[in-house]
């Protein structure tokens, strides 16, 4: 897989792919569109055949196809089972545009364009400055924990995690370029401290669903689940993101430290005013998105004023903003176009509805459970069954399931883990998903299989984790 880099370099390519492993690459897609082509004049939705795309997805991401390419496959596969008409196509299509999956492809391009925005200004700069006066310059450990509490804090505040590593991304890779850390070591910081954030933040839309559902305030949520998750992903960060650092490091994986913005003459004469002002803006606009419960595309407004603040203060004139607007935001359009595409894959495999046969098959036949098997069968079904889970997905969970776990003496506590796993595991994997994609977008890394690597390492621990609680909470 390659990249383009921030300052529009020739892409950087990738350990090259052995013979072997292209062969076995190549055979998978092949088989996997053959049998999708097979399946589409005999199935009919809902079928648990529509799990077939994004299986295929993860099992070509994880052989290490290149990410758009295995994407393109994936949304193939899904049509050759679906067999829509040309114009259902094109409605797709055309409706995967202005899906949420979409947007996040948006803000991620929008981030980039800021990113330009403080290069140019000297605010990046000034601030990778600052934080290395703080951190210190060799001290890896404490720059890795301050990159994922930076990115808990700023998505917990924002609900949104691409929206908000989007901010946080232009500020953080200066740091971790000139400390030589690789793009999948920093991928795995920011998403590791991202979906923390995300776990805890108070307005997001399917905390407050879980909240409702289980009758529990903030702090009872953070208690029983939200608050457990957070700290174990910060603690699991501390040991996955150097086996990630040691495992990428001389590989071609690493940052042009000059050109994020790591290096450089010294202040330029408006720096420190521009970074005032855009610290006052950001910080305003966290509180706005706090205060007013804003979502995801709550960034689309607040990136471009972000920059259009900065670069004003910092000395750009109207056409300068856009046009360093422009230039950074063009190096990404691939990553909004892969976002497009998997929010057809998505909408794609929603059409098959494969998850409703789960729900329809074993929904109801589970009144003979302990407790703590029921508990554990539905946080599993969520996981599995619901990918990018959302608060309407987990207010569908409670309807079908919150009376039967009543009845069967499922505490609030309980009920919390239940839907917290539910809507969070699947972020972590087993399968690709956008705040993955997101993540490792914004890091400027293209190597998928990685950053699925960190989801598993994160997962297996949460697993655990919420087993034990669980236990305890149904015993």
């Amino acid at each position: 897989m390659s990249d383009v880099d921030s300052a529009g370099a020739p892409p950087r390519t990738e350990a090259p792919v052995s013979r072997a492993r292209r062969l076995i690459i190549t055979t998978t897609a092949i088989g996997g569109l053959v049998l999708s082509g097979a399946l589409g004049p005999f199935v009919q939705a809902p079928t648990l055949w529509g799990l077939v795309p994004i299986v295929l997805y993860a099992a070509l991401a994880l052989l290490g196809m290149d990410i758009m390419v295995a994407t393109v496959v994936a949304v193939v596969s899904a049509l050759l089972i679906m067999l829509p008409t040309p114009a259902a196509v094109g409605e797709l299509l055309g409706e995967s545009l202005g899906d949420q999956v979409t947007v996040i492809g948006l803000v991620i391009m929008l981030g980039a364009g800021v990113g330009e925005i403080l290069r140019s200004t000297g605010i990046a700069a000034t601030i990778v400055r600052g934080v290395m006066r703080v951190v210190g310059e060799r001290n890896r450990t404490a720059a890795t924990l301050g990159v994922m509490v930076s990115c808990l804090l700023l998505v917990a505040s924002l609900g949104t995690l691409a929206g908000a590593l989007a901010i946080a991304a232009p500020l953080l890779l200066p740091v971790v370029a000139r400390l030589g850390f690789t793009r999948s070591a920093t991928a795995a910081m920011m998403f590791t401290g991202g979906c923390a954030g995300l776990a805890v933040a108070p307005f997001a839309g399917s905390n407050v669903a879980i909240m409702s559902a289980a009758e529990v305030g903030y702090l009872q949520y953070l208690l029983y689940g939200a608050g457990p998750l957070a700290v174990l992903s910060l603690v699991a960060g501390l040991v996955i993101v150097p086996w990630m650092q040691r495992r990428t490091e001389g590989t071609g994986d690493d940052y042009d430290a000059a050109d994020l913005g790591a290096t450089d003459d010294g202040p330029k004469r408006r720096s420190g005013r521009a970074t005032a002002a855009f610290a006052l803006v950001l910080v305003a606009s966290v509180g706005y998105a706090i205060v007013s419960g804003a979502g995801t595309t709550f960034p689309l407004l607040a990136l471009p004023v972000l920059g259009i603040v900065a670069g004003l203060v910092g000395g750009l004139s109207p056409t300068g903003i856009a046009v360093q607007m422009y230039r950074g935001a063009a190096r990404l359009v691939n990553v909004f176009l892969l976002f497009w595409l998997l929010a057809v894959l998505f909408a794609g495999i929603d059409e098959l509805q494969p998850f409703q046969v789960i729900l329809d098959t074993y929904g109801t036949d589970m009144r003979g459970l302990s407790p703590f098997a029921f508990a554990l069968l539905i946080a599993a079904l969520g996981w599995v069954g619901v990918p990018g889970a959302t608060a309407a997905q987990v207010v569908l969970l409670d309807k079908v399931f919150g009376e039967l776990a009543a009845s069967l003496g499922i505490t609030a506590g309980a009920w919390v883990v239940v839907l917290l796993f539910a809507s969070k595991a699947d972020t972590y994997g087993p399968f690709p998903n956008a705040n993955m994609v997101g993540s490792m977008s914004l890091a400027r890394s293209t190597n998928l299989k990685n950053i699925l690597l960190t989801g598993f390492a994160l997962l297996v621990p949460c697993c655990l984790m919420y087993a034990v609680i669980l236990f305890f909470e149904t015993s």
